[in-house]
């Protein structure tokens, strides 16, 4: 007998064709009658391809009372009495790089569909009156009260953040058709409202102050995405399945799974969650790949960082953060920060209770990867990879020939444009961080020792290099500094704990934490490491001095040497 395939719903965003079709199904209609039932109005703020849009699609055919497609799911167990609302479903999505004139036309073809339901009145001409009038006959027409649906409401805002001028007229149209929506409050069951920024001070919505805004509430942090138990609980076959093709035991698959896809965090208190697209895209393609980033360029996200630069080496790891710096709308905030966190590209780590204060950081390796590979573009007028970069200066780091690595960045640098170049050490030392993270090893920026600190420590699958940068100055006086700053000292007496951590972190994969150490002769001192059998293995300590010519704009000398 043939075995039945799983059915992946990859870009399949309505519940109905969800449950009809047999696709994997995570059940989250429990959220929906719970939150059909205790509220009135909701706002939830997720990250794209998060599921937001089947979630809408979820209240949508629960409120239009399809009972029989929530048969044996929660929803079905929990609701007694079915009701059919008229519900009016805007999906924004479509109304991106957009005009005003092609945003008014877009809003004139959505309610054009339900006034071809309920009927339109000549004298309702603009977008705010068509609204409130076919809610209003739709109300009439059924003896039910209306439910409203708008999901991806900022997407056509989204592409005209950073410009004032036109961000002006778009939020007026849009403000202008969602005004109704408050007056509109006795006809209405439930509203439910979805998008990527947060609502609240975005003035588009300033006349309806009674959302509930649960994107941050613990007991919903796990709506959108899937979490661990619901993985353990409901995908072990289609894990097995990944780590039978990968030949690896299921454990050591579903530790690529979450090294890769997990780690997302929507409170103090939340479930990890696992990207849902990336996630589903693994097991229906049966490899790791970067899904997400594959799917999108947040081509308005980079401008914000261009516009408000942020130090790229602290991404990974930025203590005490309090809340208002994050979780605020990006219009009134020139920051990068909050649409960093709203966007997905960094998520909450740890929650300081005394103090109200959160670690935000990357939430996983195709996060930090591909978010990595933007940063460092920006500083090209070219792609990197269509040089071979990458893969030359990975393979000279992984064979050792740091010759070879620093005159392969020597090049990189070289070819980065005039003006987008400060001339200044934190700028290389920057990008140098990026190449680094990008290659996947352990990088740590401005590191502290007892009276200085190290530019950059990198850790590899059996060295640390310790590197120093000097701008016009010299390489031996770079290295000079390493030792009388005593930058090599943190690094000789660690024990075999903290490079573990650092293989695991440099590699981000179960099967590969301890690769064999090459030989390596005339060294005096050395650290240590765990291999997967439990043996202490050497590490290597490598000072590298290097100095930057601003006249060359590049690598100008280095000087190596080991302890």
């Amino acid at each position: 007998m043939e075995e039945k395939r799983i059915r992946y719903p990859i870009g399949v965003q309505t519940f109905d064709k969800i449950i009809d079709g047999g696709y994997l199904y995570i059940d989250k209609t429990g959220f929906v009658h719970d939150l059909a039932t205790n509220y009135s109005y909701v706002f939830l703020s997720r990250p794209r391809r998060f599921g937001k849009s089947l979630l809408s699609s979820t209240f949508h055919s629960y409120f239009e009372g399809e009972k029989e497609l929530f048969n044996g799911l929660k929803a079905g167990k929990l609701k007694k009495e079915w009701t059919t609302h008229p519900v009016f479903h805007f999906d924004m999505s479509t109304a991106k790089h957009m005009d005003e004139e092609k945003l008014l036309s877009e809003l004139n073809l959505k309610l054009l569909e339900y006034e071809r339901i309920y009927g339109k009145v000549a004298e309702e001409t603009e977008v705010n009156q068509r609204f409130l009038g076919v809610v209003h006959r739709a109300v009439e027409q059924t003896s039910e009260k209306a439910v409203i649906i708008i999901d991806e409401y900022d997407a056509p805002l989204l592409d005209v953040m950073n410009d004032k001028e036109r961000l002006t007229p778009m939020r007026q149209i849009m403000r202008n058709f969602y005004s109704p929506i408050k007056s509109l409050d006795p006809y209405l069951r439930f509203v439910f409202i979805t998008g990527i920024t947060k609502f609240a001070q975005l003035s588009i919505f300033s006349e309806l102050n009674n959302l509930m805004n649960i994107s941050m509430m613990p007991e919903y942090s796990a709506i959108c995405g899937i979490s661990k138990s619901e993985l353990d609980n409901g995908m072990r076959e289609p894990v097995q399945t990944l780590a039978d093709r990968l030949g690896v035991s299921f454990e050591e698959a579903r530790e690529l799974l979450k090294d890769n896809y997990d780690g997302y965090h929507f409170s103090e208190e939340s479930e990890d969650i696992y990207n849902p697209f990336s996630l589903m895209k693994a097991l229906a393609a049966q490899r790791i790949g970067s899904y997400w980033f594959e799917s999108g360029t947040p081509t308005f996200l980079f401008e914000r960082l261009k516009q408000n630069p942020i130090d790229e080496t602290t991404l990974d790891n930025m203590p005490l953060i309090p809340e208002s710096d994050f979780d605020v709308s990006p219009e009134i905030s020139d920051k990068a920060l909050p649409m960093l966190y709203q966007t997905g590209y960094l998520t909450i780590k740890e929650y300081d209770r005394d103090l109200h204060l959160y670690t935000l950081g990357y939430p996983n390796k195709e996060v930090k990867i591909g978010f990595t590979q933007g940063l460092l573009a920006q500083y090209k007028n070219r792609e990197m990879t269509g040089s071979g970069f990458v893969a030359q200066f990975f393979a000279a780091m992984y064979h050792h020939d740091i010759d070879k690595a620093l005159n392969l960045m020597q090049s990189y640098l070289s070819g980065i444009p005039y003006d987008l170049e400060n001339k200044s050490e934190k700028h290389f030392q920057t990008i140098i961080y990026l190449i680094f993270s990008l290659l996947g090893y352990y990088t740590q920026a401005e590191v502290k020792s007892a009276i200085g600190r190290a530019d950059a420590v990198c850790w590899t699958k059996d060295r640390i290099y310790v590197f120093e940068f000097k701008v016009d100055g010299s390489a031996e006086g770079a290295l000079r500094q390493i030792d009388e700053k005593g930058y090599m000292i943190p690094y000789r007496f660690e024990g075999p704990e903290r490079h573990e951590a650092a293989s695991i972190a440099s590699t981000g994969s179960a099967t590969e934490r301890n690769p064999s150490t090459s030989s390596t002769t005339g060294r005096n001192a050395s650290t240590s490491s765990v291999s997967e059998a439990g043996a202490v293995k050497e590490k290597v300590l490598v000072k590298v001095g290097v100095n930057i010519s601003t006249q060359t704009r590049t690598i100008e000398s280095w000087k190596i040497a080991e302890e």
